[in-house]
C-alpha cells in the first residue's frame, strides 16, 4: 500500500493517490466572476490538469460528485459535461444543489479516477 499527496496545504491535498486510485479535492473555477458556463469550463480544465499531474486522465474517472448552486443550471452543466467526457466513458456520478462555501461559486466538482 502507498499514499502520495500532491499540492498539499494545511487543510487539504489537491491530489491524493492511494494504490491505483486518484482522489481530487473539489474543483471550482479560477475566475468566480464568470457565469455557469465559464466556471464549469474552468473546473473541467483544472480537473484535466490535476489528473495529468497524477498520471491519468478524464477517461479513467470512476466517480464524480457535482455540487451546483442552483438546480436550474443542471441542464447547461449536463451539456458541457457531455461535451467534455469522452464518449462511452461516463463515470458514476451524483449531482446535488448545495449551499456553496462562497456565494459566487456556482459549481464544484470532485472526482475519483483510476491510474
Amino acid at each position: 500500500m502507498y499514499i502520495v499527496r500532491k499540492r498539499s496545504g494545511e487543510k487539504l491535498s489537491r491530489i491524493v493517490i492511494h494504490n491505483e486510485t486518484v482522489y481530487l479535492c473539489g474543483q471550482v473555477g479560477l475566475d468566480l466572476t464568470e457565469d455557469m458556463a465559464g466556471q464549469t469550463t474552468s473546473v473541467f480544465a483544472r480537473i484535466d490538469e490535476h489528473l495529468a499531474e497524477a498520471g491519468t486522465d478524464k477517461s479513467k474517472i470512476l466517480y464524480a460528485l457535482i455540487h451546483v448552486k442552483d438546480n436550474s443550471d443542471v441542464p447547461l452543466f449536463n451539456k458541457l459535461w457531455s461535451d467534455w467526457i469522452p464518449e462511452g466513458q461516463a463515470p458514476a456520478r451524483s449531482c446535488v444543489q448545495a449551499t456553496m462555501a462562497r456565494d459566487v461559486i456556482l459549481v464544484e466538482v470532485t472526482v475519483t479516477a483510476a491510474l
